[in-house]
C-alpha cells in the first residue's frame, strides 16, 4: 500500500492511498469465493455453481462489497502511518475497481487544532447583578386576577369602547356569497383583541347595544387562506349586549380558592421567591456563556471546516423545531436564517472553541469526568424524576447520551475549575457591555 497526505487547508487533509493489483485481486477473489459457497443456482447444488456464473450475476454486489473491504483495511492503516486524528466523517472518492489494476481512493478530513493554552486563569468577566423589581410581583398578581376575572352586563347607556367584550351575531359575504366560516351568533368579542381583520373591531365600537350595521372592510395581503387574499367583504353585525370584565379583590378567601397560600403576604413570597430562583438560573447561565466566551477570547483556536458547518447546521435545525412548535411559518424561517446567518456562524465557531479548551484544561488539571461522576449524576436523576436508576442507566448506556452527560460533566468541572480564579465584576443588567 502507498499513501501520501495532501494539506488541504490548516485544518484539512486529503489522504491519497493506492492499494496494489495483487491485494485488489486477491479480496474479489475472496468475495466471489464466499457468495460461490453459500448460493445454489438453478442446476447446480449448494456450493457447486461455477465461478463464472458467480462473477457473471454478482458482480456488481461484489464490487461494493471490495470497496468497502478495501477502504476499511487500508484507511486506518494510512491514518496510523501518518499518525492522524481525524474529526468528524471523512468524504471519500474513488471509482469502482477492477481485477488485476490497482485501487485508488482518497479521503478527506478535518483534523484537530493544535491548542495553545494562554489565559485561563484570573479571567476577567462581567455578571449581571441580582436584582428585584417590586412592581413583577404587582404584574404577577394583577395577571392572577385577570385569569380569574368574571364577565358582567355593562349597565350603563353608552356606546361600544375598545376593552368592552361586544355579544355580537355576525354574518360576512364575499361577492354577494356567504363567506365561510364568516358567520356567528353570541359571539363573544373583546374589542382591540384583533381576533378579527383590521378595522372590524374599530367598526363595533361606537355602536349602542340593540343596533345593527353593515361594516365593509377589505381582506389584507398575505392571508392565510390565499383565495381570500386582497378581496372586499362585508359583514353584517347585531351588537346584543356589552360586558366587561370584573376582576376579584385579593382576599385571602379568592387566595385560598386558587390553591397553595392562605394569605396576600405569603402568595407575595412565594411568587418573589419563584422569580428571583428563575433569575438566578438566568444570570448564572448568561455568566457561564459570558465566561466561557472570554475563555475562546484570550484562547484563539482554529475551526475545522467541517466541523463548523456541522455544528451551524445542527443549531438551525434545533431552532427550526423550536420555531415550528411555536408557529413560525416556513418563508419565515427562512427569512430569519438569512437574516442572522452570521450569528448562528459565530455561536457555531464559539461552541466548538469552547469545547477545544475545555477537554485541553480539563487534561492539563485532570479535571476529566469519571464513571464515579457518571454514577452519582444518573442517581441525582433518578431522584429528581422520582424514575429507577435501573431505567435511567438505561437511557444513557446510549453511546451518543452518555457522551453528551460525560462532556457536561467535564465542563462543569472545569467551568468551577475557571471559577475559583475569575475576577468577577457584578454590573446592573443596564450596565452589561455585551448584551445577551
Amino acid at each position: 500500500m502507498k499513501s501520501s497526505v495532501e494539506n488541504v487547508s490548516s485544518l484539512q487533509r486529503r489522504l491519497h492511498i493506492e492499494v496494489p493489483a495483487t491485494t485488489v485481486e486477491s479480496t474479489f477473489q475472496k468475495h466471489f469465493n464466499n457468495i460461490q459457497k453459500n448460493v445454489q443456482l438453478k442446476g447446480f447444488r449448494k456450493g457447486k455453481a461455477p465461478l463464472s456464473a458467480v462473477r457473471s450475476m454478482y458482480g456488481d454486489r461484489v464490487k461494493v462489497d471490495v470497496v468497502q473491504d478495501l477502504i476499511q483495511n487500508h484507511y486506518g492503516q494510512a491514518l496510523s502511518t501518518h499518525k492522524l486524528d481525524p474529526i468528524g466523517n471523512p468524504e471519500f472518492e474513488f471509482a469502482d475497481p477492477l481485477e488485476g489494476v490497482d485501487f485508488k481512493f482518497s479521503a478527506e478530513f478535518d483534523v484537530r487544532p493544535e491548542i495553545s493554552l494562554k489565559k485561563y486563569e484570573g479571567l476577567e468577566v462581567e455578571k449581571e447583578k441580582l436584582e428585584f423589581d417590586e412592581k413583577r410581583i404587582d404584574a404577577v398578581l394583577e395577571n392572577v386576577r385577570a385569569k380569574n376575572a368574571k364577565m358582567a352586563d355593562i349597565l350603563e347607556d353608552r356606546p361600544a369602547q375598545m376593552g368592552d367584550t361586544a355579544v355580537i351575531d355576525f354574518d360576512g359575504s364575499v361577492d354577494g356569497k356567504p363567506l365561510d366560516g364568516g358567520k356567528g351568533t353570541d359571539h363573544q368579542l373583546e374589542l382591540g383583541s384583533k381576533q378579527f381583520i383590521e378595522g372590524f373591531e374599530e367598526a363595533v365600537v361606537g355602536m349602542k347595544i340593540g343596533s345593527e350595521k353593515t361594516i365593509n372592510l377589505q381582506f389584507p395581503t398575505p392571508y392565510h387562506a390565499s383565495d381570500l387574499e386582497g378581496k372586499p367583504v362585508s359583514f353584517k353585525v347585531i351588537l346584543k349586549t356589552l360586558k366587561k370584565k370584573v376582576l376579584p379583590e385579593l382576599t385571602d378567601e379568592f387566595i385560598q380558592s386558587i390553591g397553595g397560600e392562605q394569605d396576600l403576604a405569603s402568595l407575595k413570597n412565594t411568587i418573589k421567591n419563584d422569580m428571583m430562583e428563575s433569575d438566578k438560573k438566568r444570570i448564572d447561565e448568561a455568566f457561564k456563556n459570558r465566561l466561557v466566551r472570554k475563555l475562546a477570547e484570550e484562547n484563539p483556536v482554529d475551526v475545522p471546516p467541517r466541523l463548523m458547518e456541522e455544528q451551524k447546521k445542527s443549531l438551525i435545525e434545533d431552532f427550526k423545531n423550536r420555531m415550528q412548535n411555536q408557529g413560525m411559518t416556513p418563508t419565515d424561517f427562512e427569512q430569519y436564517i438569512e437574516k442572522w446567518d452570521a450569528d448562528f456562524a459565530k455561536s457555531a465557531k464559539e461552541m466548538i472553541q469552547s469545547s477545544f479548551l475545555i477537554d485541553a484544561i480539563a487534561r492539563k488539571h485532570d479535571l476529566g469526568c469519571t464513571p464515579a461522576d457518571v454514577e452519582e449524576k444518573l442517581e441525582q436523576y433518578a431522584a429528581q424524576t422520582g424514575l429507577e436508576v435501573k431505567k435511567v442507566k438505561e437511557f444513557y448506556a446510549k453511546p451518543e447520551q452518555l457522551s453528551r452527560l460525560t462532556y457536561s460533566l467535564t465542563e462543569e468541572k472545569v467551568i468551577q475549575f475557571l471559577l475559583n480564579t475569575a475576577k468577577v465584576k457584578e454590573v446592573p443588567a443596564s450596565q452589561l457591555k455585551e448584551q445577551e
